[in-house]
C-alpha cells in the first residue's frame, strides 16, 4: 500500500515538472542583464550620475534628499526636494507629485514615515520609471538605493561584483522634454 502512494506521488512531480516544462517552452524566459551590487545610475532630472547600491532585500528605492516640503496643489498632493550633485555639491531642488507615504522600519526598530516620488533613471541601458522614497542619506555610503521593484523587470543582481555596466541610455526627445 506505501509503495503504490509513492509511486503516485513521485508520477506526480515528474508530471508537474512536465508540465512546467512545456510552459517554459511556450514562454520563453526574461532576457535578463547582471549589474554589480553597485553601479552607476543617471538620473534624468537632476541631470547627473550617482552610485547607487542594488538591495533585492528592499522592495522601494530610496533617495537622498534635503529640504522635503509637502504640499498640496490643486488637490493633489506634491513633494519639493532638494538633491545634492555628488562631486560638486550644488543643491538642485525638484518638484514631483506624491505617489505615496510609506512607512519604513529602521535597523534600529524606529519607524520613519517618507513620500514617495516617480524619477526617471538609466540603468545600465535600460531606461526605467522608478519609484523612490525621499530621505536624508548623507550617512550612507551609496545616496541612492535601488530595490527589487526597479529591477524586477530587467535584472539580476551579482553580489560578488561592483560596477558591470555604465548608464546609456538614448533619451526620447519627448522625456527630455518633459524634465527640462
Amino acid at each position: 500500500m506505501r509503495s503504490g502512494l509513492l509511486c503516485h506521488r513521485v508520477l506526480a512531480c515528474i508530471l508537474l515538472g512536465l508540465g512546467a516544462a512545456a510552459a517554459w517552452a511556450e514562454t520563453p524566459p526574461r532576457e535578463l542583464i547582471i549589474l554589480g551590487w553597485v553601479e552607476n545610475v543617471w538620473l534624468i532630472d537632476p541631470g547627473f550620475t550617482l552610485r547607487a547600491k542594488l538591495d533585492s532585500g528592499a522592495a522601494t528605492s530610496s533617495l537622498d534628499a534635503r529640504i522635503i516640503k509637502k504640499f498640496r496643489k490643486d488637490g493633489e498632493r506634491w513633494v519639493r526636494f532638494a538633491v545634492v550633485h555628488p562631486r560638486t555639491g550644488e543643491e538642485r531642488v525638484l518638484v514631483r507629485k506624491r505617489v505615496r507615504t510609506i512607512g519604513v522600519v529602521q535597523h534600529e526598530g524606529i519607524n520613519q514615515v517618507r513620500p514617495t516620488v516617480m524619477l526617471k533613471a538609466c540603468v545600465a541601458n535600460h531606461l526605467v520609471d522608478i519609484e523612490v522614497s525621499l530621505v536624508d542619506r548623507g550617512e550612507f555610503s551609496y545616496r541612492l538605493l535601488l530595490g527589487r521593484s526597479a529591477l524586477q523587470s530587467f535584472a539580476l543582481i551579482d553580489p560578488a561584483n561592483t560596477f558591470l555596466s555604465r548608464p546609456q541610455c538614448k533619451i526620447p526627445k519627448k522625456a527630455a522634454d518633459k524634465t527640462s
